[in-house]
């Protein structure tokens, strides 16, 4: 039987459930909720493994990404916000709940417990309309939400599958479109005597980075600069980074590449072929077929990579649009928070690496832009420190619902109003758990401050110690360093105070 049209299978997913979600609005509505138009709708939008090095108003060496750059022209941009645990599933589970790892149970790629509180359910509970659209990614379904159509695990780039209340659909075409279809469908529907919050959750650009297909991969058209520390050679770090396997050189796969198998292979063979990382590739130039191999593979690599990811990016930004003119088409905008950020951040070939985990800052480092009319100054920026377990209080308090007494994060709403308190935060905690888990990369924790970083690898016994106004790149490990002796012992100690203020374990 053939797939559904997209607008028909819109119209199935949400028509079978009509029933359900008019339940859910009469349960779910508080009677003594503010009137809607007293609260501001939210639209919290992201996306999975964006990098600040690929937003344009961040200082992208990329170039522009006009739709992601309005909002934080229009808004403010958060510089300094960062994951506690930088990796898809935890960092998720933590702006759901405000609360750390160790305390909401999601380490790594753990089964989310929907029975607990967290944001969806107390904005809910208090009179918002809510809803999820996308990439969910915590092993179960979600909770909390009236309306629900996510991608089941990872989901598929192209005719992706989503999972709702009724079953599976799949909708043909690019899930980036789909994934904004859905979001506009759900403002479109929604009561209009309430307001609304939407989570909007893109796959893209998440590996393996497969573009629409009228996308366009020109070798010659576009300037993809290499980072300053892409031949990173590693010294005087320690054994955790020389042995993870996410280096551009040593394992993107024929399958990133998206190079083609010779024909006359079993599909074993194929599958083989595919994940086997190339030493020598040949590519079509205007000058005839060239042999790569040595360093000018890995920089063919790196490009190749490149390529698809940022157009990944562009079709997200686009998406992005779509929706911003939703809401100014519906003359909902004035009264409309908008968040963009990411699940953490990612690397594109800093240290010769792609994919996330370890606490350096383009992995740790997510985009956080806010625009709220009225309340937010546009064009305006912070260096605050803010961190993912922010976001479940930052919403609440713009709600006018109350905060759990065991959220850990902290609101951010006097940063989106420009004022920054006293005793706003100067360090924040970092864990990694999944070891060796994907890429090698060994469980570490550390402790991020204004102005250094202490990392801890306790399966190797080694530490790192950067001084980030010195040394913003992290190419100095000065743990070992006697100069640097009184600033280790009081990271340290601040790190000490961290972990046990926040109730985790020693690692």
């Amino acid at each position: 039987m053939p797939s559904p049209t997209p607008s028909l299978a819109l119209r199935l997913l949400f028509g079978l459930c009509a029933v359900l979600f008019a339940c859910a609005q009469v349960d779910s509505a508080a009677p003594d909720a503010p009137a809607p138009r007293t609260r501001p709708n939210i639209v919290f939008i992201m996306a999975d493994d964006h990098a600040v090095a690929a937003y344009g108003a961040y200082g992208s060496r990329f170039g522009a990404t006009p739709h992601l750059d309005r909002l934080a022209k229009e808004g403010v941009r958060f510089d300094r916000c960062f994951a506690t645990n930088a990796i898809c599933t935890p960092s998720r589970a933590a702006m759901l709940t405000g609360k750390y790892a160790h305390k909401n149970g999601v380490t790594a790629f753990d089964t989310f417990d929907g029975s607990q509180p967290h944001l969806a359910k107390m904005l809910r509970e208090s009179g918002y309309f809510t809803g999820v659209v996308g990439k969910w990614h915590l092993g179960s379904e979600p909770t909390g939400f009236d309306r629900w159509t996510v991608l089941p695990g990872q989901g598929a780039y192209h005719d992706p599958v989503f999972l709702g209340p009724e079953g599976r659909v799949t909708l043909k075409g690019y899930v980036t479109d789909r994934i904004g279809d859905l979001a506009e469908r759900f403002i479109e529907d929604r009561p209009k005597d309430r307001p609304f919050f939407l989570m909007c959750h893109h796959k893209a650009p998440h590996r393996p980075w497969e573009p629409p297909v009228s996308a366009t991969t020109d070798p010659s058209g576009r300037e993809i600069p290499e980072p300053p520390t892409f031949d990173d050679d590693y010294a005087g770090r320690g054994d955790a980074l020389r042995e993870n396997r996410q280096r551009i050189a040593d394992d993107l796969t024929r399958r990133d590449l998206k190079l083609v198998p010779p024909a006359g292979l079993s599909p074993k063979e194929r599958t083989t072929w595919l994940d086997t990382v190339p030493r020598v590739v040949d590519v079509e130039t205007r000058d005839g077929v060239r042999r790569l191999e040595g360093r000018a593979l890995v920089a063919w690599k790196y490009r190749r990579y490149m390529e698809d990811y940022l157009a990944c990016v562009e079709s997200l930004d686009a998406s992005v649009g779509r929706l911003l003119a939703t809401l100014d088409r519906l003359g909902l905008a004035e009264n409309t928070l908008v968040v963009y950020t990411s699940d953490q951040g990612f690397f594109l070939g800093e240290h010769g690496l792609y994919d996330k985990r370890f606490m350096y800052e383009p992995s740790i480092r997510m985009p956080f832009v806010a625009r709220w009319p009225h309340v937010i100054a546009p064009g305006s920026s912070t260096d605050a420190l803010a961190i993912n377990v922010d976001v479940a209080p930052t919403l609440l308090e713009v709600a006018g619902v109350p905060r759990p007494d065991d959220t850990q994060g902290r609101s951010l709403v006097p940063l989106l109003r420009g004022e920054r308190p006293d005793d706003w935060r100067t360090s924040f905690y970092y864990r990694y758990y999944h070891d060796p888990g994907d890429h090698d990369t060994r469980a570490h924790f550390g402790v991020r401050t204004e102005t250094h970083k202490l990392i801890r690898f306790p399966t190797k016994g080694q530490w790192e110690l950067y001084d980030l106004v010195a040394d913003p790149l992290e190419m100095r490990n000065r743990a070992d360093d006697p100069e640097m002796r009184p600033v280790r012992a009081a990271l340290e100690a601040e790190l000490e105070r961290l972990r046990r203020d926040l109730g985790d374990t020693a690692p």
